[in-house]
């Protein structure tokens, strides 16, 4: 029962603080969507977002920070695999290939269309 309960305060406290930012900011989504994605990044580079798995399991899988947190995990393990080259690599590991792949895409779409004014 327990379990449940952190997973909704874990979960709840994200969405919580995602809509005080929109809020009470100018920040779009996409600013707050991507703060959260460094915020969980972040919090997995010192190991941090590992113990919030541990003790909100899904509750902290399900946000946007936890796609942060697959994003450095799989690059940290890779780097230690393969040195410097792992880092790039890794980043295709986990659960993040596609999203990391629709990034890049984005990326290089961005390059080279032009907007419409």
């Amino acid at each position: 029962m327990m379990v449940y309960i952190n997973a909704f305060l874990f979960c709840g406290t994200i969405c919580m603080l995602g809509q005080i930012l929109y809020d009470n900011t100018k920040w779009t989504a996409g600013h707050i969507t991507s703060l959260f994605v460094v915020i969980g990044a972040f919090l997995d580079t010192f190991s941090i977002y590992d113990w919030f798995l541990d003790i909100a399991g899904m509750g902290a899988s399900l946000p946007i920070t936890s796609f942060g947190h697959s994003l450095i995990h799989g690059a940290l393990a890779q780097a230690e695999k393969q040195g410097i080259l792992g880092i790039a690599l890794g980043m295709f590991d986990l659960t993040a290939a596609g999203i990391t792949s629709a990034i890049l895409a984005a990326f290089f779409v961005a390059l080279f269309a032009r907007p419409k004014s």
